[in-house]
């Protein structure tokens, strides 16, 4: 069974933060680093419903944005808070 697109992100964003091989951009942000981009996604999901009925581009916003809760979820998880299933 292929995993399904959820859990796909998880993996990415877990490969990314893997501390032996990810990303050094991403293995080195934060809480505090990563919330502005998160509010700016937040912002631009507001802007596309705005500006009216878009459904590429409500749903590519909220594309970015469940990858800022993703990010938010992991950098938790590493910390032993909580996970995104949570």
């Amino acid at each position: 069974m292929d995993p399904s697109p959820l859990d796909r992100l998880l993996a990415v964003m877990a490969a990314l933060r893997d501390p032996a091989a990810g990303c050094p951009w991403d293995l080195a942000q934060d809480f505090a680093t990563i919330a502005p981009y998160t509010v700016e996604e937040a912002h631009e999901v507001a802007s596309a419903i705005a500006e009216g009925p878009d459904p590429a581009a409500l749903k590519d916003e909220l594309g970015d944005l469940l990858l800022q809760v993703a990010y938010h979820s992991r950098l938790a998880e590493e910390r032993g808070w909580f996970a995104f299933a949570d």
